[in-house]
C-alpha cells in the first residue's frame, strides 16, 4: 500500500510503501477512494495537537470500499461503499460511553491521529465506526468533507439550539456545509470572515447567506447563536457581542488559540459559551440521512495522494474555498 506518512510534527509528509494490511477481529480493510483534508489534519501535522503516535498517516474524512472483512464482522459486506470519520473507536464501558456520550470516551481512538488514517491507498478501520454511504449521497469527492466538516458542523449546529438567526465565524469546509443546512431549516445566516476576504464573502453570498461581513463587524440583527469554526480565540468575545441575551456561542474546533480577557458585561444576560468535542455515531447517522434531503453541494479542490503536502499548504494559507480532497 502507498501512504503519505508524517514522521515527526512540523515535517512534510513522505510518500512510503507499506506492507498490505490484514484486518483483525472487528476490523475491515478499505480501499480508499477519496479522503478530505481537514483543519484537524493540519493541527496534527503542525504539532498544534499533542503528538500521540509517530510515524502516523493523517486523514479522517475517508470514503472507501470494503475490501476484506475481519473475524466477527457481519454489519458490512465486501464491495460496500463506506465512510469513516474522526472518532475511530470508543471503549463502550466508561461512564461517558454508558451515558451515550461516546464523543467524550475516556479511551478513544482517533482516525489519523492515534491510528493510521486516510492519506493512503488502504486503511484498517473498526467496522462499528464505518458508515454505509448510499448512492443518493453523491460522488466520492463530494461526500468526503461531510465525514468531519459536515459531522462536526452538524453537532455544533445542534449545540447552537433552534434559534432563527445564526452566525458562522470562519467560512471554510464546515461553515459552507452548515450554511446550506441552516438555510434549508429556514434560519437567517450571518457569515463573518477575515477582514478583506472578498472571495469567501462572495462564496457565502452565493450559498444564500443573509448578511456577510468582517469578523469585527456588527451583523444586521442580533444573533440567537453563533458558531466559531476558525481556530481563533479572539473571536469568542466578538461573537458574544453579536449574540442577544440568552444567546449561545459554540466553539467547534478541536484546537483554538487562547481566548483573550473580556468584560463580564458581554457575557452577562445569560449568554453561554460551550465547546463541541469530537462526534458520535448517532451524529453520523443523523447527518448522513439528512444530507440527501438538504441536497448539500460541497465545493472541493482535488489533489492526488502525492499532493497531500500541497493541499495542507493551501489550507494553511487560506487559499481554498470549501474543502480539499485527496483522490487516491
Amino acid at each position: 500500500m502507498r501512504a503519505m506518512q508524517l514522521d515527526h510534527p512540523g515535517e512534510r509528509l513522505r510518500l512510503v510503501e507499506r506492507p498490505d494490511l490484514e484486518p483483525g477481529p472487528g476490523e475491515v480493510r478499505l480501499e480508499i477512494r477519496t479522503c478530505g483534508v481537514c483543519r484537524t489534519d493540519l493541527h496534527v501535522v503542525d504539532g498544534d495537537l499533542p503528538p500521540q503516535r509517530h510515524p502516523i498517516i493523517p486523514g479522517h474524512e475517508i470514503v472507501g470500499v470494503v475490501e476484506q472483512l475481519g473475524d466477527g464482522v457481519a454489519s458490512l459486506r465486501v464491495g460496500e461503499r463506506v465512510g469513516v470519520g474522526w472518532l475511530g473507536s470508543a471503549c463502550g464501558v466508561c461512564p461517558y460511553c454508558v451515558a451515550d456520550r461516546e464523543n467524550l470516551c475516556d479511551a478513544p481512538a482517533f482516525t489519523g491521529y492515534t491510528r493510521d488514517g486516510g492519506f493512503a491507498s488502504h486503511v484498517l478501520v473498526d467496522a462499528r465506526f464505518a458508515y454505509p454511504l448510499p448512492e443518493e449521497l453523491g460522488d466520492d469527492c463530494g461526500i468526503a468533507p461531510l465525514l468531519c466538516a459536515g459531522l462536526i458542523g452538524w453537532r455544533s449546529l445542534v449545540a447552537a439550539g433552534e434559534g432563527r438567526s445564526i452566525g458562522l465565524y470562519g467560512f471554510g469546509a464546515a461553515a459552507h456545509i452548515i450554511a446550506q443546512v441552516a438555510k434549508w431549516q429556514g434560519r437567517r445566516v450571518s457569515v463573518f470572515t477575515r477582514e478583506g476576504d472578498q472571495a469567501s464573502q462572495t462564496f457565502a453570498r452565493e450559498l444564500g447567506a443573509d448578511w456577510v461581513g468582517g469578523s469585527d463587524d456588527a451583523p444586521s440583527e442580533a444573533l440567537d447563536a453563533a458558531i466559531i469554526y476558525a481556530p481563533v480565540g479572539a473571536l469568542v468575545p466578538a461573537a458574544l457581542k453579536a449574540v442577544r441575551k440568552g444567546g449561545r456561542v459554540v466553539c467547534a474546533g478541536i484546537h483554538m488559540s487562547d481566548i483573550p480577557t473580556f468584560p463580564y458585561q458581554i457575557l452577562w444576560g445569560e449568554r453561554a459559551v460551550v465547546s463541541v468535542a469530537n462526534l458520535t455515531r448517532r451524529d453520523a447517522h443523523e447527518f448522513l440521512s439528512l444530507a440527501p434531503k438538504v441536497r448539500i453541494k460541497t465545493q472541493t479542490t482535488r489533489y492526488g495522494l502525492e499532493q497531500a503536502n500541497e493541499a495542507l499548504s493551501d489550507l494553511r494559507a487560506g487559499r481554498l474555498q470549501g474543502a480539499a480532497v485527496l483522490v487516491t
